[in-house]
């Protein structure tokens, strides 16, 4: 999990920590092989993280028992962490424009409310992590100048609001047990 985990966080942290080595790599290579180079050391880190996460939950060790409770703020949490999700996607949207980096706060909230809901050594390693590369990702985002967007309209942004929700429905409500076999509530 831990390979994986340092693959998959690594080539998605190379702008934090190496944008002009980036930037130099794109001009040498070309845009479309750098995003093939990307999406395959990306797809095999997270494939690689996922099996080991899975083959770590079999480890009943905990470090903290989470209260019952939890999972009902938890649930809560991942509400808007869907339809920050989600507005990464839809353009021209008010969550995006007013945030700039929507995406990197949903991962932040996800690792955050499933760092608290799971107490295994497993869950502190992979959720913890997704949450310090949330961090210095959304550090690195402000340090840059933003990017140039057409005016948000109130019509998309219901459009990300619904979108998200009906997300976040779906997958609480029917897919969030048979993806990793845990129950939300």
């Amino acid at each position: 999990m831990i390979i994986g985990l340092l693959l998959f966080l690594g080539v998605h942290s190379v702008r934090i920590f190496a944008d002009d080595w980036r930037s130099a790599a794109i001009a040498r290579i070309g845009e479309p092989a750098w995003k093939g180079i990307y999406s395959l050391f990306a797809i095999a880190g997270l494939a690689l993280a996922i099996i080991g996460y899975g083959r770590m939950r079999l480890d009943s060790a905990l470090v903290w028992v989470p209260p019952a409770g939890l999972r009902h703020f938890v649930a809560l949490l991942m509400i808007p962490a869907f339809i920050l999700l989600v507005a990464a996607y839809v353009p021209r949207n008010h969550l995006k424009a007013r945030l700039g980096h929507p995406m990197i706060i949903a991962v932040a909230l996800w690792a955050l409310a499933h760092l608290l809901a799971n107490g295994r050594p497993g869950d502190i390693v992979l959720f913890g992590g997704f949450l310090l590369w949330a961090l210095l990702d959304w550090r690195a985002a402000a340090q840059r100048p933003a990017a140039a967007a057409a005016a948000p309209t109130w019509a998309r942004t219901a459009v990300t609001v619904v979108i998200g929700l009906v997300a976040y429905w779906l997958f609480a409500f029917h897919l969030h047990v048979r993806v990793t076999g845990v129950p939300v509530m």
